[in-house]
């Protein structure tokens, strides 16, 4: 049996974004619930508060400081679609900080895999601008601060039935970390296409599969089990960061993907016999909330035995 760990807070469930918002503090109560059936072991993590010097390690020196004045002041929108309140610039640098507790634990050889039950979510946040219900980017100020760990090489994989527009823009040109994502396309943010494979140094080291409503189990398992693992073999990473949205799910109300549960937990499966290295899965999106329960405990229960 693997020693996984599970990171979860309450402060979470004080984000507030507002009456009848898809992302909301019952995603992470679904979550909780259906991990508290899994009847393996899990090590119970609790996240550190990240520092905004830590923060500026993906994001504007200065934009910690933006966020928090604004939620200090009362909350507003950040952008149509993302909602801030009082606590929510808490609960988001504690957000950050369940990656940077769960590389430090993976490196003092606590545990070997991570699943870290965040909120707010964090692959559409750019250098300087929220979006997407996102605020920080947590999964990649993790594989950054994971590089200064010692941890060199990053392989990013996203799930997400919406393109991690952040986490591409963070690592484009960079030939260090390798951002992998299947999604939904045409479809928000507008990203992700075939054609978008990095610049510079960073030439190839972004791998877009852009997929059409409607795609389900047989494409995303072919891809998970044959075409990820040729790319994480070849790139050789020190450690696999996964955005695991689960929008993905053909129960979702905001997306047109079939992928059923069964289907997630064979995309698990081949992520997490790609390499041997050690995996941290971060929350992103998932919006039927008993679809996301499910899916996160067949998630976390493949960590333990794959």
């Amino acid at each position: 049996m693997r020693k996984v760990g599970y990171i979860f807070d309450p402060v979470y469930l004080k984000h507030d974004t507002g009456e009848g918002h898809p992302e909301s503090p019952h995603r992470l109560e679904a979550i909780n619930e259906y991990v508290d059936l899994i009847k393996e072991p899990l090590v119970r993590i609790k996240p550190r508060r990240a520092t905004a010097q830590e923060i500026a390690l993906v994001h504007d020196v200065y934009y910690p400081q933006e966020i928090m004045d604004l939620c200090s002041a009362g909350g507003t929108y950040l952008d149509p679609d993302t909602r801030c309140s009082i606590f929510s610039y808490e609960a988001a640098v504690y957000a950050v900080g369940a990656g940077l507790e769960a590389v430090d634990r993976i490196k003092n050889g606590e545990i070997e895999r991570v699943f870290a039950a965040v909120r707010p979510p964090g692959h559409h946040a750019e250098y300087s601008k929220a979006m997407g219900f996102c605020i920080f980017n947590n999964i990649a100020i993790a594989a950054r601060y994971a590089q200064k760990q010692g941890f060199g090489k990053v392989f990013i994989i996203d799930f997400d039935a919406h393109h991690g527009n952040g986490t591409q823009k963070a690592f484009y040109e960079d030939d260090t970390v390798f951002y992998f994502s299947t999604h939904q396309y045409p479809f928000y943010p507008g990203t992700g296409s075939k054609e978008e494979r990095g610049t510079g140094k960073g030439l190839g080291y972004t791998y877009n599969v852009p997929l059409p409503a409607g795609t389900g189990d047989e494409t995303y398992i072919k891809i998970y089990t044959e075409e990820l693992p040729e790319l994480v073999n070849k790139f050789n990473p020190d450690i696999i960061m996964v955005s695991a949205g689960y929008d993905l799910h053909m129960d979702d109300p905001l997306t047109h993907l079939e992928v059923t549960t069964e289907g997630i937990g064979k995309i698990v499966e081949g992520i997490l016999s790609s390499t041997d290295r050690p995996f941290l899965f971060m929350l992103e999106g998932g919006y039927n909330i008993i679809a996301l329960g499910e899916s996160v405990k067949l998630t976390i229960e493949k960590m333990l035995t794959v």
